[in-house]
């Protein structure tokens, strides 16, 4: 066994290879990410073996590739360390040697079939021309990748030979197996992608016309709001003396008393907060940025996050990971996650899931208490107004008047 230094790590044989250099720099760059110490070395050994395995392969740093990681993963002795979190070690070394400009990240090349090749153009067409960000790019192309599917299945794709009974007959087959919700979606992406089209010159007939309209009444549904006696028992069921207690109980008040959206909470940083003013920053629908004001229980409680919950790191995002490697949480999902583990640890069962009964909940208690569904909208940052319309719904006392009394008196 070789110790090198004082180093928290032991090598079973002196390191040789190219990444000999790089063995200190990356045990530093994992304990960044937030890595116990007592966790460097087996990442330490995989790197360390993946450098002797490219010195046998005379590969030099510069040019190591995806297909040379691929390559060192099937050796018999990495095979047998799969369970041990060998893959992951050797993709966080890539992402190291990337993240210092060391290798160049190569994109996979794969051949892409013709349906593919066309949603690409179209990707890039809607983030670099249109602005679009990824959450719609998620929602737009693979419903255009099916329809090019439908049409034209693993063949060449002539966009030319479109026409409107191709549009029409995959709106009926969409809105036969699917919602009345995903059913519009699919509308809208169709509808989208064939004025991509057209202004590409792709067709000539405005096909976008052709497309047909998806029954989905708005206003039909009852706001999902969970009941606040459940909003306590889920609070009172965070763990605050925990790293993820007090994250996860400052999520569920920025839920319950501002009525923030899973995406909005994931976007916040520590520059959102004006501890002066007493307010907080939201990035909302469309990148509409508000100032909201900050209650005082929700600012003790990301306070007391700040001082004994969140891990000490670079990163600027306000919640982050508790576990290894330590970054912002990612993807709105993660709040969804949360509340769903918040409520199972306070035995509740609700009849929806996820974060946004919170924000119905925080409407329909503001109308119990004689708030207008003007300043409903404002809170909640509704565009328009019949967005918030819905909550007259579950105002029985003032809907109460207007019922008619049953023919003939009652039974």
């Amino acid at each position: 066994m070789v110790q090198i230094g004082d180093r928290p790590w032991v090598l079973a044989h002196e390191p040789k290879g190219p990444l000999v250099a790089y063995l200190d720099p990356f045990g530093s760059y994992l304990l960044e990410q937030g890595f116990k110490q007592k966790h460097l070395g087996p990442q330490i050994r995989v790197a360390a073996n993946f450098s002797r395995w490219l010195r046998a392969k005379r590969v030099a740093v510069m040019d190591i590739a995806d297909e040379h990681a691929r390559s060192f993963l099937q050796t018999p002795r990495m095979r047998r360390s799969i369970r041990q979190g060998g893959p992951a070690a050797l993709r966080r070394l890539i992402e190291f040697l990337c993240h210092r400009d060391i290798i160049c990240k190569r994109a996979e090349h794969t051949d892409r079939t013709p349906v593919e090749q066309v949603i690409d153009r179209y990707s890039a067409y809607l983030q670099q021309e249109q602005g679009l960000c990824d959450k719609t790019l998620i929602q737009y192309c693979p419903f255009i990748a099916c329809f090019l599917a439908e049409r034209f299945g693993s063949g060449p794709v002539n966009l030319a030979m479109l026409c409107a009974g191709d549009v029409v007959g995959f709106v009926r087959q969409q809105a036969a197996r699917l919602s009345p919700a995903r059913g519009k979606a699919a509308t809208i992406a169709l509808r989208s992608f064939l004025r991509y089209l057209r202004c590409r010159g792709e067709i000539q007939l405005d096909l976008v016309a052709a497309v047909p309209t998806v029954p989905n009444w708005s206003m039909t549904g009852i706001p999902r709001a969970i009941a606040v006696d459940h909003i306590h028992a889920a609070l009172a069921q965070c763990q605050r003396d925990t790293p993820a207690g007090n994250r996860d109980y400052a999520i569920l008040l920025l839920l319950a008393r501002l009525g923030l959206r899973s995406s909005e909470i994931v976007s916040l940083t520590l520059d959102s907060v004006d501890w002066v003013e007493g307010s907080i920053a939201v990035q909302g629908k469309g990148g509409r940025a508000t100032r909201l004001p900050l209650p005082v229980e929700v600012g003790e409680a990301i306070a007391c996050y700040l001082r004994q919950g969140r891990s000490p790191c670079r990163n600027r995002a306000l919640f982050l990971r508790v576990n290894a490697p330590v970054r912002g949480l990612g993807s709105p999902t993660t709040i969804g996650t949360i509340v769903n583990a918040a409520l199972t640890r306070a035995g509740i069962t609700t009849p929806h899931r996820g974060a946004h009964q919170f924000r119905h909940a925080l409407a329909a208690d503001m109308l119990r208490h004689g708030a207008t569904l003007a300043e409903i909208g404002s809170l909640l940052r509704h565009r328009h107004p019949k967005t918030t319309g819905i909550y007259a719904k579950v105002d029985f006392a003032a809907l109460r008047p207007l019922g008619l009394p049953w023919p003939g008196g009652a039974l």
